[in-house]
């Protein structure tokens, strides 16, 4: 982890403090996705199942999620495991329902024209799954379930095979509490193709996706990206790339546990970024040491060793230096580990989601917390937000005016509408409010 002193930073040294691993944009990521994409385009579900073969190790597999599967599932897992997928599932589905957006009543602008707005769920959604070297069921339920409680009729899952090809069986339980019918076995760019175009394959057919879902690697960051700038290609949710977390602590803060949060994403990735910002460098001290102490029994400690080497520590003058330098940074993950955490909270600005003094672990909302963990990476946190119910849905304004309406209102548009020299617009509203 490099140790960098804010005040000494000039304004290029402070954006390579804060810059993203060098992987996520590199130029040879890009043309492979590409290289997948125009095959995939052209060879369908053909393509689909060489890159699956060649890059996941096995041809694509649909798994479907049947009572007898789910016993299966079941019996594998002890009854504690299963609890605890329940009681995720169920506090994900709980938040997503009570936050659901609902139809506004009219509002009423001019006697005579009122308007509204209403809500729909997207046709198709297309949700990745991270996985491989680790079964992330729990990003599963994090989008599945608000897809369902928004009420997607076409949900399509994918998620890369296990290293001997099998379906960890917590995914499969995952599956049923989100209600699907069934889940891909396809992983990386290809699974990202084939959900942008649609692709006929041994096992069955993926539909084409309205919008795509879902943090992945590199790859998959770039192929979403591909994918919604293509003509007429399907909208993605959000940069979600390898994971981020930004710790700001201060002197009272406990170095085990600020450690033990930094450790629990670098784990993830050797992409992942996690970021510390102290105002002491006793602070700064004291969690290295930790950071040190606990990889030492870690079983995914080469890959969090290999996340660290773009880990930063950064000593900045006091609390709020450090909200402003979180600010800049975006974080898809914050964690306030202050005397008064909570007194911070309204000089964030950009975060996906911010966690809040020593009890509040981001494993939490990871897992069981409610609030669906996708959340936008690279920056994306300064514009975007996570993954909500409204992520599934779309809105419309319904507008109704009467004929007194027209009357009252049509000169104004018109006029407004010759100003912009739009005469066919004007004489529409003519039409309406002349008798």
């Amino acid at each position: 982890m490099r140790r960098l002193d804010w005040s000494s930073l000039d304004g290029q040294g402070r954006m390579d403090a804060l810059a993203r691993p060098a992987r996520r944009s590199e130029r040879d990521v890009a043309d492979v996705v590409q290289g997948i994409f125009e095959q995939v385009a052209i060879s369908g579900g053909a393509a689909v199942t060489r890159y699956g073969a060649e890059i996941d190790g096995f041809a694509p597999r649909r798994i479907a999620i049947t009572p007898e599967a789910v016993t299966e599932a079941r019996d594998a897992l002890p009854p504690a495991d299963t609890r605890a997928l329940r009681v995720a599932a169920e506090n994900v589905r709980v938040f997503h329902q009570a936050t659901k957006p609902e139809d506004t009543p009219f509002i009423e602008t001019t006697p005579g024209v009122k308007s509204k707005l209403v809500w729909r769920p997207i046709g198709a959604a297309g949700i990745y799954v991270p996985g491989g070297t680790a079964p992330l069921f729990s990003s599963l339920l994090m989008q599945a379930i608000p897809a369902e409680v928004a009420g997607v009729e076409i949900r399509v899952v994918v998620t890369p095979p296990s290293k001997d090809g099998s379906v960890h069986p917590a995914m499969i339980l995952a599956a049923a509490e989100a209600g699907l019918d069934a889940i891909w076995l396809i992983g990386g760019a290809q699974a990202i193709a084939a959900m942008t175009y649609g692709a006929v394959l041994d096992d069955g057919e993926i539909p084409p996706c309205d919008k795509l879902f879902g943090p992945g690697n590199a790859f998959v960051a770039e192929a979403k990206r591909y994918a919604a700038a293509l003509p007429n290609g399907p909208s993605v949710d959000m940069p979600a790339g390898p994971s981020e977390l930004l710790v700001i602590a201060d002197r009272h803060c406990d170095p085990e546990l600020v450690a033990a949060d930094l450790l629990s994403q670098a784990e993830h990735d050797a992409d992942a970024q996690v970021i510390l910002v102290a105002d002491r460098d006793a602070t700064i001290d004291a969690v290295l040491a930790e950071l040190e102490a606990q990889l030492a029994t870690l079983p995914r400690a080469d890959i969090a060793r290999a996340s660290l080497a773009e880990a930063r520590a950064v000593k900045v003058a006091d609390m709020a230096e450090a909200c402003a330098v979180s600010n800049l940074y975006g974080p898809e993950h914050l964690a306030l580990h202050a005397e008064d955490a909570e007194s911070l909270v309204p000089l964030i600005r950009a975060a996906g989601a911010v966690f809040v003094g020593r009890w509040a672990a981001e494993t939490l909302g990871d897992y069981a917390a409610g609030p669906s963990h996708v959340l936008p990476t690279d920056g994306g946190a300064r514009t975007l937000g996570g993954i909500t119910t409204a992520s599934f849905m779309t809105s419309m304004s319904v507008q109704q005016v009467t004929e007194a309406g027209a009357e009252r209102l049509g000169p104004i548009a018109a006029r407004l509408a010759r100003l912009e020299g739009l005469e066919a617009h004007a004489r529409a509203a003519d039409l309406r409010s002349v008798p």
